[in-house]
């Protein structure tokens, strides 16, 4: 019966752990089963085959077990241990002692083979588990070095984020596949053919009769496998169109919110989660059903096998006893049971075998650029002079688009040049090159006369410094950041960069110093500060060659004056190459080099470029903010000259350089959620109580199963106390039958529990999973932007913490019940049949139970424990991966490989420790069954003997018992489960209980035109619909261009007429009528398939639609470039007219001619008037302007 309950686990983890994105796609591709094991070294060798070794032994202790059960019961029969018959009582005893003598033998045996488990057992998965985490841990090391070794061409054509999950989940398969499996994949082999040899040669007629049956059981099997896989792939797409939704709107909330479309949003989710619901109640009959037909054809084969084995007793067929039959059909049954547990174990092995595959072609694969490279000349000191000799150039994973075409340019050594150009000209990549992190298709790059190609990478490199336009600082303090700059930094040197890039200052006023962490990715600090430890970083390598790519595009105007201050004191004696869009950043470099197409347009200073009137002066003077006085008049805003809306029209212009992340920096600490009782659980499922109690019915039902097996089985075992044929044959046939029924009724029973169980919990996913998104949508916005928020975490609350409860609630209960009715009914029966027996048992049930439990949790595979660890070591390859081309140009490969490699050392050395735990844990839990027979059998034959029981007893007790209590096992591993659950029903309780400070769900408020009424007593929605915003980076839905701007009006349904005409407006009809679906094109996760430009213009159409009575615009064109600036700038024109209008700008051209200008410096206003009346002032906006001056 031991199969049966297992049987319902392997099916359990057989879908547990077959994860359905994999399947569809068999990779065609994978290394051999030899090869895999290619980092193995003679220690690994050794441990392997001693591993094999053990598994093979280990797995011939089942079937033995089998033989000495067959003995054990014809000895407990045979009539003289029960004292029936009082005239043969003489010659008995003679045969009593002999019994007595083999029972102790057959005890002896037992134990035996326990201890053989158990010496076996321990070393065939501790050694498994230790070479696995040895040969791993290589392969992590080499995969690491090699992506650092990898040139920059190649991170451009693979995609970075496939390259983590590579690094993490590619290996991991690796990992469990080369472990403890392949150990359990022998030992399931060997069980197999022992099994399958010891019933052909004890009875092979009664083996084939057994064997006729697993075709069946296997192909329903696998035909129920395939469903429920096809099934759960439905399942995860149709969900993860609800997931992708909510991700876009959780991500867009403001968008979301400003537009009022929150009620649409929960729609468009609900619509997606109902296809999930119908496939999810599909999947949960099939993997029920999937069950029952185990059970059916498993105990129907019982009723075959004993309907056969008795007939050939009885028509005497020499050999055969009710012992043979036992022991054959034992054997037998285990082997075919055997099979179907090695299938998920070489699965395993071949998944593994897929994945290294990926992995070793990035090992072997060899660099143009090799950054690790010892090779190639290196030259005591570099002056820095730089020549392109007719280098041309396109990027590998652009070959078509030509970059440079025969570039010729010459930097004398200690120049600042400044390269300019319009976008795409071509002025990074000549940089790039000048790192070598590519080499140039023709023509040569020569520094001092030496071709950079023959210099030693590593070398040249360190004399380089680069300070480029985002620049990127490391998840670690201000002091590590700038010590990445060049090994052996002294503590002086870091402060003396610091003070040369200007920003000891502001280092100094944290209250850590130069302790204090930037956070990941540097966001604890603002723009300019991010700049100036970036510069001193560059400044401490001491460069010959400095590069400023873009250093200050990013920032606002008064950050830029005091790193621009920064960048010039740093320029004095090295060569500087400075690129650069603000022209005014550039104007005293000693040569200015015009870049396009990738040629040399133009060079020479500013005064004498602006004297040529070419490409420079053009690029030159659109940048240009018209001096006092000069007023054009064809710009002029109408606006309503409105007193009362003067206030609402204001500008403001600056931001401040403060870092404004002081919540950020507060490590966010778990709040402590009120823990809830499972009571508060069940009570979600109030409104599916009908369909709860009818699952619950049949799980009773089938957990009756068992405990009326138990008692048939004994009566089959001893009926044969009896000698009378007829009776025999007769009670044979019958209670073959009651098999049969049985068998219906598990099956029946099952496919009851998961109607019922899996529609109750599919609508209760689906209604929570509405729930929370509402409760997500219609919180403050100050809500979103705590870390704790963000809307990975929110995703995983609706995706993860909701099927938890789920996976609580639903066919769990199930499970749980099946299982006390099974057990509570087992304890009944045992003590009617024999009490002290009964206690002997019960006193090793509870060990039972934690095998049953062990076995389980090995079953689930001892890799998961890792995976926490592995992350670490994950995030600083994650981080070197994400900013290559910075490690690769501060030459920090060497340095980030040993971070890496020390993280991995504390894992291994853990997991090696963990290997003998499991090995342990494994051969007790299968070891202990052995020994717990031996006891039972010993103490049954002493009571058979005193008269208290009868044999039939002992075969109930030990069959109910024995089985119920590892079914209990399986129980307790639902225990985390519950937990999960709690964990999750407290997140979404934390959820569904908090309520927002405004609330934007509330009908009360006035609705009057707010002139004079203060914003906070006003109906918020109303308030919402008379504002209308456009933003620095609008954000788009996936959906058609129709879509995106009827989005500006949610309230109605928008005819094609009105957003044709607003389109119109917003100047970007014409474009939408030249693409080939027109209004219907999609414009791609947020907005991706269109340019800043036409998204910018779309948002004015989306904004226009509201028809509002406000126009909010904030910075709305400052991310375009200057061609699209004019065509946007001239359509945001057209749509403020007769509107109260909020313009946020940086770029002072854009708002010079607007009524009131408005000057914020620290949350307070600064000054206030006209361009003119705010120049004459000669104050804040008048430096501004300056600033932004080009000539």
């Amino acid at each position: 019966m031991a199969n049966s309950e297992r049987a319902e686990e392997m099916q359990e983890n057989y879908q547990r752990n077959r994860k359905p994105q994999e399947l569809p796609k068999v990779r065609k591709q994978a290394v051999g089963p030899i090869e895999i094991f290619r980092f193995a070294n003679g220690l690994d060798i050794t441990l392997m085959i001693l591993g094999l070794l053990a598994s093979l032994v280990n797995g011939a202790c089942l079937p033995v077990m089998s033989l000495i059960l067959g003995k054990m019961s014809d000895n407990l029969i045979s009539g003289c241990l029960v004292k029936t018959n009082t005239t043969n009582y003489q010659n008995c005893t003679q045969f009593q002692e002999k019994l007595n003598e083999d029972i102790i033998m057959l005890t002896l045996y037992y134990i035996g083979i326990g201890v053989t488990a158990l010496v076996f057992g321990y070393i065939q998965i501790s050694s498994w588990v230790m070479t696995a985490a040895r040969q791993t841990e290589r392969i992590r090391k080499q995969f690491f070095h090699s992506v650092l070794a990898q040139d920059i061409s190649w991170f451009d054509s693979c995609d970075i984020g496939e390259l983590n999950t590579r690094m993490t989940d590619d290996i991991n398969k690796i990992s469990d596949g080369i472990g403890d499996k392949i150990a359990l994949l022998f030992q399931n082999i060997s069980t197999f053919s022992v099994g399958l040899a010891v019933g052909l040669v004890k009875g092979w007629k009664l083996t084939l009769v057994t064997l006729s049956t697993s075709p069946l059981i296997i192909a329903s099997a696998a035909m129920f496998s395939r469903i429920i896989i096809s099934l759960t792939t439905k399942e995860l797409n149709a969900y993860s169109k609800a997931g992708a939704v909510a991700e876009e709107v959780l991500s867009s909330i403001r968008t979301v919110v400003a537009f009022g479309a929150q009620e649409k949003e929960i729609q468009r989710y609900t619509q997606n989660l109902k296809d999930a619901k119908d496939v999810g109640i599909k999947k949960a009959i099939a993997s029920k059903l999937s069950l029952g037909a185990v059970y059916f054809f498993m105990i129907g084969t019982y009723g075959l096998a004993f309907w056969y084995g008795t007939s050939l007793i009885l028509s005497g067929e020499p050999g055969y006893t009710i012992g043979t039959v036992l022991a054959v059909f034992f054997s037998v049954i285990h082997s075919s049971y055997c099979i179907g547990t090695a299938a998920p174990n070489f699965e395993t092995f071949t998944i593994a075998r897929g994945a290294a595959f990926n992995i070793f072609q990035v090992i072997d694969k060899k660099p143009a650029i090799d950054n690790f490279s010892t090779t190639g000349y290196k030259p005591e000191c570099i002056e820095g002079t730089v020549e392109f000799k007719n280098v041309s150039f396109n990027y590998p994973s652009r070959p078509s688009v030509k970059i440079l075409k025969d570039l010729n340019l010459k930097i004398k050594s200690g120049e600042t040049v400044a390269l300019v150009g319009p976008s795409g000209s071509g002025k990074s990549t000549i940089v790039q090159l000048l790192q070598r992190l590519y080499d140039p298709d023709n023509g040569f790059i020569m520094v001092d006369e030496n071709d950079i190609r023959t210099l030693n990478v590593q070398h040249y490199r360190e004399h380089i410094g680069v300070v480029s336009q985002e620049p990127v600082l490391f998840g670690t303090t201000i002091h590590n950041n700038i010590k990445y700059g060049r090994d052996g930094v002294t503590n002086e040197e870091i402060k003396k960069a610091a003070k040369e890039a200007n920003a000891y200052d502001f280092i100094m006023a944290f209250p850590n110093k130069f302790n204090t962490l930037v956070g990941e990715k540097g966001a604890q600090m603002s723009g300019g500060q991010k700049q100036r430890i970036a510069i001193a970083r560059a400044l401490v390598r001491k460069p010959k060659i400095l590069i400023l790519d873009e250093a200050t595009s990013a920032l606002d105007t008064e950050s830029e004056s005091v790193v621009q201050a920064a960048l010039e004191k740093a320029s004095k004696g090295r060569t500087t190459i400075v690129i650069a869009h603000r022209l005014s950043t550039i104007r005293s470099a000693d040569l200015i080099v015009t870049i396009k197409d990738g040629m040399v347009v133009e060079k020479g200073t500013h005064a004498e470029l602006m004297a040529k009137q070419g490409l420079y002066y053009s690029l030159a003077m659109t940048q240009d903010i018209k001096k006092a006085d000069e007023q054009i008049e064809s710009m002029a805003y109408s606006i309503e000259k409105n007193i009362n809306s003067v206030p609402l029209c204001s500008m403001n212009s600056i931001k401040s350089d403060l870092p404004d992340k002081s919540e950020e920096s507060i490590q966010y600490k778990e709040p402590g959620l009120p823990e809830v009782s499972l009571f508060k659980i069940f009570k979600l499922i109030k409104s599916e109580w009908l369909s709860v109690f009818l699952g619950t019915l049949a799980a009773v039902l089938n957990g009756a199963v068992h405990p009326v097996f138990a008692i048939i089985f004994a009566k089959i075992i001893t009926m044969f106390e009896n000698d009378d044929k007829t009776t025999l044959k007769h009670d044979a046939e019958m209670y073959s039958m009651i098999f049969v029924i049985l068998s219906v009724i598990s099956f029946v029973s099952y496919f009851f529990q998961g109607l019922f169980y899996g529609r109750a919990g599919e609508l209760l996913t689906m209604r929570l999973r509405h729930l929370a998104f509402k409760a997500m949508l219609y919180q403050d916005i100050s809500w979103f932007d705590d870390k704790e928020n963000s809307t990975g975490a929110l995703t995983s609350i609706l995706a993860i913490d909701i099927a938890q409860i789920q996976g609580a609630t639903g066919s769990r209960i199930g499970v749980l019940t099946q299982n006390a009715t099974n057990m509570g009914l087992s304890i009944i029966i045992s003590f009617i049949y024999g009490w002290e027996m009964t206690l002997l048992i019960l006193s090793i049930a509870p060990i039972l139970a934690l095998t049953g439990m062990i076995e389980t949790t090995a079953m689930t595979g001892f890799a998961n424990k890792d995976k926490q660890e592995l992350k670490h070591a994950g995030k600083i390859a994650t981080e070197a991966v994400e900013n290559i081309r910075t490690i690769v140009s501060l030459t920090r490969e060497k340095a980030f490989e040993q971070t890496y490699e020390e993280t991995l050392q504390a894992q291994h050395r853990n997991t090696l420790k963990k290997a003998q735990i499991f090995g342990s844990c494994y051969a007790f839990s299968h070891a202990f069954l052995y020994f717990a027979y031996a006891m039972g059998f010993r103490f049954g034959a002493y009571l058979i003997q005193a008269g208290r029981v009868t044999p039939e007893g002992i075969f109930v007790i030990f069959t109910a018992i024995a089985y119920g209590a590892m079914a209990i096992g399986e129980t307790l591993v639902l225990a985390p489960e519950y937990s999960r659950a709690k964990s999750g029903a407290a997140h979404l309780f934390a959820l569904l209980e908090k309520k927002p400070t405004i609330d934007s769900y509330s009908q009360e408020g006035k609705k009057t035109l707010f002139d004079g009424v203060d914003a906070k007593e006003l109906n918020v929605q109303w308030l919402r619909s008379q504002i209308a915003i456009v933003s620095q980076e609008p954000v788009l839905f996936n959906c058609s261009i129709a879509d995106n701007i009827a989005y500006g009006d949610n309230s109605r349904v928008v005819s094609l007429d009105e957003i044709k005409e607003v389109a119109k407006a917003a100047n970007i009809h014409s474009f939408i009528e030249d693409l080939p679906k027109k209004y219907n094109t999609q414009v791609g996760l947020k907005g991706t398939l269109l340019s800043g430009g036409q998204k910018q213009r779309l948002a004015i159409a989306r904004a226009l639609l509201r028809k509002p009575k406000i126009l909010l615009l904030d910075e709305a064109t400052s991310a375009l470039d200057n061609e699209s600036e004019k065509v946007v700038q001239h359509a945001l024109d057209k749509a403020r007219k007769g509107k109260t209008c909020l313009v946020v700008a940086h770029r002072l051209s854009t708002i010079q001619n607007a009524d009131l200008i408005v000057v914020l410096h620290n949350g307070k206003i600064k000054e206030q008037g006209t361009h003119q009346e705010l120049l004459r002032n000669r104050d804040m906006y008048f430096k501004l302007v300056n600033a932004q001056l080009v000539q």
